[in-house]
């Protein structure tokens, strides 16, 4: 299953973990995705939003 957000399809972001002595390795972002019930053309639907998107009124609860 993607880590991607359903509304705004945010993704992970991808960096280095940066050690004392600089050594760099590889790590991910992840967004912070919640499975919820969504209305979505006039059904209910459960779909992976971030919490983003359920804090700014995107997603309409049934």
């Amino acid at each position: 299953m993607s880590k991607v957000c359903e509304l705004c399809g945010k993704k992970p972001q991808v960096g280095y973990n940066v050690s004392h002595a600089h050594n760099k390795t590889k790590k991910r972002w992840y967004p912070n995705l919640q499975k919820v019930r969504t209305v979505k053309n006039g059904q209910s639907v459960r779909m992976r939003v971030c919490t983003t998107c359920i804090k700014s009124g995107l997603v309409v609860k049934p």
